[in-house]
Order: structure tokens, then C-alpha cells, then sequence
């Protein structure tokens, strides 16, 4: 059947200047017609069911593995080869996950994650200044293409624990957090770095390589090759990089238990089966600090994570991923600790629902392993969560 517009009253001329005021009102505003403007984002709550052996409860916040945020880009062309363009995108927790610990619920913040203009080349490359990505940001992580990668990915199991203190025998072990034994310093992981103030340069594709280089902060360097592309049926995505900091008391985590330098490297892949919606995932990561004047413990820091499951539309809703993982992390000196080994178990289940570009899910997440101070070795009582919540695209 023919559809036809409501009745504004008035003639033709009025009813479309009401129409179009109509639309103005309720789309976004920019400042100048040669600039695009997108406003775009996220929302992902959950509730947190904690259990560390002796006290066990619940917390309701924004899940951090994909903190809630909106953020507004845009570009204008310049000339058939080049582009100009910027990204503001700001973080925003309900009270964050990673503040959650046995005495507190979390804490509300507003944070500026990317501030950044860039100029793009087709021929030539990119070149990104401000608050951006660093060559070895989400590294390992962003290779997963996933649902999981809103759910649980490489740095999943530090962020998870967030601010929880460990225990041994019941007891605290002072106020030493799980993230104060592991190894790296974005997210108690090693082989990525983070946000930085920095300048970054991305080469174009070619045959599916892409390679990039940073440079900022006081002085902190990476660099990072990566590729896409499909195989038969499998599809394919890798990358390595490497980053150094000569200061790394600006960086914090494990870098901050060092007095010189800190290296990190790290790689990682994922293959997909198209036919079968099976995939493995999985990388490995070194952190090394320059212990000065002499080095007096174990200065290194591993991990290595393998995910594996099955991403199918069993449903009109949507792809459904069900996956189980592993990580183990074998750190040397860090803030709390001489060394530490830490064994961390998940698995989970993710629903997308196209209609509402909203991915709803569920995962059970295990922690456990020792470390070994002045006083010897201690074993750690096993940390336990699930995780259930949902992350609304916009």
C-alpha cells in the first residue's frame, strides 16, 4: 500500500520548513558545514558476583573491559589523496570495575580516553596527534574480531580483578591487590602499552600489512606490524610489537618497581573458520626492567593467553559465542612481590541482538597461584567471579 506523510495543516511550503525544523531540532549540531560530525558510543553495565574465600558479595557498576563512553569524530576532505580529521571520545563509569574491592563498591569518574586530529594520505599514511592509541595499544587485544572482545579478551584478567586485595589462609596479605603482582603496566599485562600524549605514524595497507610507530610522553617509543587477510576458509589476523619507556615511574604497574629502563614485546594471532564459526585466539607477552645500579631479582615478566570457541547465528537475534580460556602470568619483581605465579581460568557465553546492536553476556572467571616476598613463599586463596551484563552500542 502507498504510505503518505502525516498532515501538517498549512500549504506544501510550510509543512516541509515545519519538517526540516523538525529534523534540526533532533539531529546533531556542528560548527561548520565542511567538517563531518558523528556521535557515537557505548553503554556496558554489569553486576559483579565476587567471592574471594571468605567474604563473598555483589556490586553493580560499568564494566571496564569496555568502559561506557561516547565520543564525537569527523573528517573533511582536503584533496582526492588527502584527509584531515579528529576524535574527542571521553570515558565515562557509573562507579568503575576496576575501583571494585572487598571494601568498596567503586567510584564515579568522567575521563578524557582520546583527544587527537590527524591527517590521512592514501599514498603516504597517517599521522595522529593528542591523547591517542600508541603503537602497542590493545596490541594483542584488538586482534580478537570476536564478541568476546567486548567480554573477555587479553587484559580480561587483570582488569576483572580490578582493586581486590588477595589473601592467603583467610588473611590479607597487607594491602597488596592482585595488580600489584602482575606484570606490565597497562592493566596488569605485559606487551601492550596504553593512552598516551604521543605522535603516531600508520603506514597504508599493503597486501594486508599495516605498520605503525609512537613516540611520546618522557620518553616513551613502540613500534607494531600487523595483518589481515584470508586464507580459504580461514580468516587471519596477527601483529608484534615493541615499546620502550626511559622513564618508567610515569608509567606505573610493573615498570614502576624498576629504576631504568622498561621494554616490553609482544604477539599475537587469531584464525576463524568461516564455515564453522570455530576460532583460536591467543598471544604472548614479555616485560623487562633495567634494574639499577645492579640487578638483585628477577626482572622479567611473561604471559600467555589462549582463548578457543565457536561464534554462530544459531538464532534470529544474533551470532551466540561460546568460549573458555586460559592465561598464565610468570612475573619477576613488581611493586609487592619478588615473583609471582598466577594461573587465571574463564569461560563464558555472549548473545548479540542485531536489532538493538546490543550483545548481552555471561562469564564465570577463576584466580589463583602464589608469590614469593622476603618472607618466602605464600600461596594465594583462590579469587572467584561472575560477570553478567549486557553492552548497548549507539
Amino acid at each position: 500500500m502507498p504510505a503518505a506523510a502525516a498532515d501538517l495543516g498549512g500549504n506544501c511550503c510550510a509543512d516541509l520548513e515545519e519538517r526540516i525544523a523538525e529534523l534540526e531540532a533532533t539531529t546533531a549540531r556542528k560548527g561548520n558545514r565542511k567538517v563531518k560530525l558523528t556521535v557515537s558510543g557505548w553503554v556496558n553495565e554489569a553486576v559483579f558476583f565476587w567471592d574471594d574465600g571468605v567474604e563473598r558479595n555483589a556490586y553493580v557498576g560499568t564494566n571496564e573491559l569496555e568502559q561506557s563512553r561516547f565520543r564525537v569524530t569527523g573528517d573533511a576532505k582536503i584533496s582526492e589523496d588527502w584527509t584531515a580529521g579528529y576524535i574527542l571520545e571521553v570515558g565515562a563509569n557509573g562507579v568503575g570495575s576496576k575501583s571494585f574491592d572487598q571494601d568498596n563498591t567503586g567510584n564515579t569518574a568522567i575521563s578524557v580516553r582520546k583527544s587527537a586530529w590527524f591527517v590521512s594520505s592514501k599514498t603516504l599514511g597517517k599521522l595522529t596527534l593528542g591523547r591517542f592509541d600508541t603503537a602497542t595499544y590493545h596490541l594483542i587485544d584488538n586482534l580478537d574480531t570476536t564478541l568476546t572482545r567486548n567480554v573477555s579478551d587479553f587484559e580480561a584478567a587483570g582488569i576483572a580483578l580490578g582493586a581486590f586485595k588477595i589473601r592467603s589462609n583467610g588473611a590479607f596479605v597487607g594491602t597488596t591487590k592482585w595488580t600489584d603482582i602482575m606484570g606490565g603496566f597497562n592493566n596488569g599485562t605485559p606487551g601492550q602499552s596504553g593512552l598516551r600524549n604521543t605522535a603516531r605514524y600508520d603506514t597504508p595497507e599493503f597486501a594486508g600489512f599495516t605498520a605503525s610507530a609512537s613516540w611520546g610522553e618522557d620518553d616513551q617509543w613502540e613500534t607494531a606490524l600487523r595483518y589481515k587477510g584470508d586464507i580459504g576458509d580461514f580468516k587471519l589476523a596477527a601483529a608484534i610489537g615493541y615499546g620502550e619507556s626511559t622513564d618508567p615511574s610515569s608509567n606505573g604497574g610493573q615498570c614502576n618497581a624498576g629504576n631504568g629502563d622498561c621494554q616490553w614485546w609482544g604477539a599475537g594471532a587469531l584464525v576463524s573458520h568461516s564455515p564453522t564459526g570455530l576460532y583460536l585466539y591467543g598471544g604472548y607477552a614479555h616485560n623487562n626492567l633495567d634494574l639499577k645500579p645492579a640487578q638483585v631479582a628477577d626482572d622479567n615478566a611473561d604471559t600467555w593467553y589462549l582463548q578457543g570457541g565457536i561464534e554462530r547465528k544459531w538464532n534470529d537475534l544474533g551470532k551466540t559465542n561460546i568460549f573458555v580460556e586460559y592465561r598464565n602470568d610468570d612475573v619477576g619483581v613488581s611493586q609487592k612481590a619478588l615473583s609471582s605465579n598466577l594461573d587465571f581460568w574463564a569461560a563464558g557465553i555472549a548473545q548479540n541482538i542485531e536489532n538493538a546492536d546490543l550483545t548481552l553476556y555471561a562469564l564465570y572467571r577463576h584466580s589463583d597461584g602464589d608469590i614469593t616476598t622476603g618472607a618466602g613463599k605464600i600461596g594465594l586463596d583462590a579469587f572467584d567471579m561472575v560477570i553478567t551484563g549486557a553492552k548497548m552500542n549507539f
